[in-house]
């Protein structure tokens, strides 16, 4: 009988989904309010644009920035934690042995299973040190390109969503007409952005459009009424 091999499906690339979700909402929202506030005061079409981009430049580098910092700042943790775990294996190996007991005991090991591996952690401390980061600390190594990974995603991402609020001021000539499609076109993109990040991390795709909808328009609501607030 053909045995049916078991491939199980899991969702990977959760980081790179986390950063295109920041780079893609603050990208959506934040230059569509400052176009829409530069158009309450009245200004054309071309200056709605000129400081749109201006602006989407901008916050991709501020975010782009942000999230390579914020990544190479977890590197530096875990190798920080790492070498102090290192460290306390060579100092005090008695205590550490313990630790690993108490770990291994919480799913139901019995010390004589749980010697064999104390036996092969001693022969090989890396493996010891990489155990204890990952089932005492919690704390998985962070890929090394992770940070000029992360910058890449959320500036390009936020390009990407900054573009598309100002669409119809680069195409239309009436600053009004312009707004209203403006509106129109970034709710929309909230929704179909919502939706796929709903089908990407195994939410349900209408309710993760929905709250990304409703999370986007009010934030974009309220950044418009500032941004009136201070144009007027």
């Amino acid at each position: 009988m053909p045995i049916t091999k078991h491939v199980e499906k899991h969702f990977t690339a959760g980081e790179v989904v986390r950063d295109i979700v920041i780079g893609m909402s603050d990208g959506l929202t934040v230059p569509f309010a400052l176009a829409a506030g530069l158009s309450g005061a009245f200004a054309s079409s071309s200056l709605v644009v000129v400081g749109g981009l201006a602006e989407v430049a901008a916050g991709a580098i501020a975010m782009g920035l942000g999230g390579y910092l914020a990544a190479k700042s977890d590197r530096d943790h875990y190798l920080n934690e790492m070498q102090r775990e290192m460290q306390e294996i060579n100092e005090k190996p008695e205590q550490e042995r313990r630790e690993v007991e108490e770990i291994f005991k919480t799913y139901g090991m019995e010390q004589k299973d749980i010697v064999p591996v104390l036996e092969k952690f001693q022969n090989d401390p890396k493996a010891w040190v990489n155990f204890m980061m990952r089932f005492e600390l919690g704390i998985d190594e962070p890929n090394p390109k992770r940070a000029r990974t992360s910058a890449f995603t959320i500036a390009l991402s936020y390009v990407v969503g900054g573009l598309i609020p100002l669409l119809p001021y680069m195409m239309l000539g009436d600053v009004r007409l312009a707004l209203s499609f403006s509106c129109l076109v970034t709710l929309i993109a909230l929704a179909v952005f919502g939706y796929v990040k709903g089908r990407f991390t195994g939410n349900r795709p209408l309710l993760s459009a929905l709250q990304t909808l409703f999370i986007g328009s009010l934030a974009a609501g309220i950044a418009f009424a500032v941004a009136r607030a201070i144009a007027h």
